[in-house]
């Protein structure tokens, strides 16, 4: 799943979902200023992910899995999160990410 996060984009918080599995071998690009999250739909799902800069904690940001203002539909009930991503605030109806 990724969300545009691109201020003035036309789809601004729209989403695009796409199914990574063993048998399609699909992989997917996500570009600067959109924000991605997954869920595993099959007991030992493996996830890998490469990025362009090093982790910088003080700059992450984050959104919620159940945000209304998102509309995410996932393929299953969330079941297991972090606690660091059930912590995101949800997004404001004046809200712009920059």
């Amino acid at each position: 799943m990724i969300v545009d996060l691109r201020p003035g984009s036309p789809t601004y918080l729209g989403h695009v979902a796409v199914e990574l599995s063993e048998d399609n071998r699909r992989a997917l690009y996500v570009p600067e200023l959109f924000a991605h999250g997954y869920q595993t739909l099959t007991d030992g799902a493996e996830v890998t992910y490469q990025v362009g800069e090093f982790y910088t904690p003080g700059a992450e940001g984050g959104l919620r899995h159940d945000d209304p203002r998102l509309g995410i539909s996932w393929p299953l009930p969330v079941s297991v999160i972090s606690g660091k991503d059930a912590g995101w605030p949800l997004l404001t109806t004046e809200e712009v990410l920059t």
